[in-house]
């Protein structure tokens, strides 16, 4: 059963279904928009905005391994090594200071000939309006403080920085950790549909086999009746 396993399928096989995202996300870097049917766009969404999180890791990262590591995990899903280096070195910088909606379909309508459901998905630029829009700030009501209770707060405000600080490096930790687990996971999920459709081929041969043994054994047996009857 396929609980909790909800994705894309499109219709092919696993790997069929890597090597059609890995194109379809080196066109979409390579030219910023692209126009495929809306259930490809749809699938393609959430793998690209994986691969910008990447990224945007990178973007981020102090170690040198650590960056080129982010760039292998990459290269292994988009399979195209010039596209990867111009979203590492060139458009991450559109989306450091986001943290989603890198990407924006629209529907085009119908395709002439197979009737298919047509859609452009593209990159959303920094600079649109929607970014620009800054949420208003509610104004909190002043607390009255007594001047002996500020001063026995202003000892302990480094200490409590610090630790917030701390605490927010180890969530975002606790965040990329789970962010790999979950592509694990996922690369897991596909290799078992890899294996289950290898072994239905397997199966499928040995039927194959057999049956072709069993009409090499009719023939000998007509052959051996015909040089009776001779």
């Amino acid at each position: 059963m396929r609980h909790n396993n909800r994705k894309h399928k499109l219709g092919v096989s696993g790997t069929h279904r890597a090597a059609m995202m890995g194109n379809l996300m080196t066109a979409l870097i390579t030219h910023g928009r692209i126009e495929t049917t809306i259930s490809k766009a749809r699938a393609l969404r959430p793998v690209m905005e994986k691969i910008i999180t990447l990224a945007k890791k990178a973007e981020k990262a102090n170690d040198t391994a650590r960056k080129l590591h982010y760039r292998r995990l990459a290269i292994a899903r988009v399979r195209d090594k010039k596209a990867v280096a111009q979203l590492f070195d060139e458009r991450v910088t559109e989306f450091t200071e986001r943290n989603g909606g890198y990407t924006r379909i629209y529907k085009l309508g119908q395709r002439i000939g197979d009737a298919a459901e047509m859609a452009l998905i593209e990159f959303v630029d920094g600079n649109d309006e929607g970014y620009n829009a800054k949420p208003k700030k509610k104004t909190a009501a002043k607390k009255v403080v007594k001047a002996d209770d500020a001063e026995e707060e202003e000892a302990p405000a480094d200490d409590a920085v610090e630790a917030k600080a701390e605490v927010a490096e180890a969530e975002a930790e606790v965040i990329d950790a789970k962010e790999e687990a979950a592509d694990a996971k996922e690369d897991v999920a596909e290799a078992k549909e890899d294996v289950a459709e290898a072994k239905e081929d397997v199966a499928e041969a040995k039927e194959d086999v057999v049956a072709a043994k069993e009409a090499v054994v009719e023939a000998k047996e007509e052959a051996a009746e015909e040089k009776k009857d001779a």
